[in-house]
């Protein structure tokens, strides 16, 4: 991509917007590159199944493309999207996989006992959890966090990854992962997002916390996370004002944002063998900027 300025083709941004818009993928200008044209598969995660939340575009989108390029059968968790989750399971399924949408809240921990139900009943296992759903609100002062925002916020990031994580572990077998899509503002924060940072650092101790625990390590599961820096997906003109969208991700060093092609390796990666003696660690894909931990 090119240091031209992100546009949208629609008037969508926060907060006017509100909590969520949907199918905003297809409105995005230009649009967020899936998958590398010189990527090559290897079979690394042939015969496993993926459940992906916030699978319908950006970053779970790519994964989901990448996984069945690489031989896994996904699910896909979405909130209300469903021309995005559609256009996932095409993509999906013209890799010769099999994809199911599975569309509801993963705020909701009823929701996330069904959502890996229905996996297992449709697949009959369930090897690799990725917890990637997320909603942040660009919010200036302290003081105009409402309540509700605050809330919203931490049940969809943090209490998703919780609720997914405990369901999906009572399936999980020898060689299983789960891999958590955390964030660069866990480690620097971001004075615009500020819940939105908070609950990543919650995702980051969480993450180091469970591959610690003596059940998981008994089990040989792993658990990993990615953090990303700034990258071009629905969330970031769905949230941010115009003038911070047009100048989005041109402070790293490599003075552009990048793709959900350059952040979905990482994942292949942690779900694979290839992986096998890596846990409780966190992948930065951030355009060189160094952080600490």
């Amino acid at each position: 991509m090119n240091k031209d300025p992100m546009t949208v083709e629609k008037d969508t941004q926060a907060p006017e917007a509100g909590y969520r818009v949907p199918d905003i993928q297809g409105d995005m200008n230009p649009q967020p590159e899936v998958v590398k044209p010189n990527y090559k598969a290897s079979g690394k995660l042939h015969g496993k199944v993926a459940l992906i939340t916030g699978g319908d575009s950006g970053i779970g989108q790519a994964i989901a493309v990448l996984y069945a390029k690489e031989g896994a059968r996904v699910a896909i968790v979405y909130l209300e999207a469903d021309q995005d989750a559609e256009g996932t399971k095409q993509m999906v399924e013209k890799e010769g996989s099999d994809c199911l949408l599975i569309k509801g809240d993963v705020g909701d921990p009823t929701f996330a006992t069904q959502a890996v139900e229905q996996t297992i009943k449709k697949y009959g296992q369930l090897d690799i959890l990725i917890n990637n759903a997320a909603e942040q609100h660009y919010c200036e002062k302290l003081e105009d966090i409402t309540n509700e925002q605050f809330e919203r916020t931490f049940q969809t990031n943090i209490f998703g990854t919780f609720y997914f994580s405990r369901e999906a572990i009572k399936h999980l077998k020898k060689g299983s992962t789960i891999i958590n899509t955390t964030s660069i503002t866990a480690y620097k924060g971001n004075p615009e997002l500020m819940d939105y940072s908070a609950t990543k650092g919650a995702i980051l101790a969480f993450t180091r916390a469970l591959s610690q625990n003596k059940d998981v390590l008994s089990k040989q599961i792993r658990i990993n996370a990615v953090a990303p820096g700034p990258i071009w997906t629905p969330l970031i003109p769905s949230s941010f004002p115009k003038s911070e969208v047009k100048k989005f991700g041109l402070n790293t060093p490599m003075k552009r944002p990048g793709q959900p092609s350059e952040v979905a390796p990482a994942y292949v990666y942690l779900a694979s063998d290839d992986a096998s003696y890596m846990s409780g660690q966190t992948i930065h894909i951030n355009g060189a900027t160094t952080v600490n931990g």
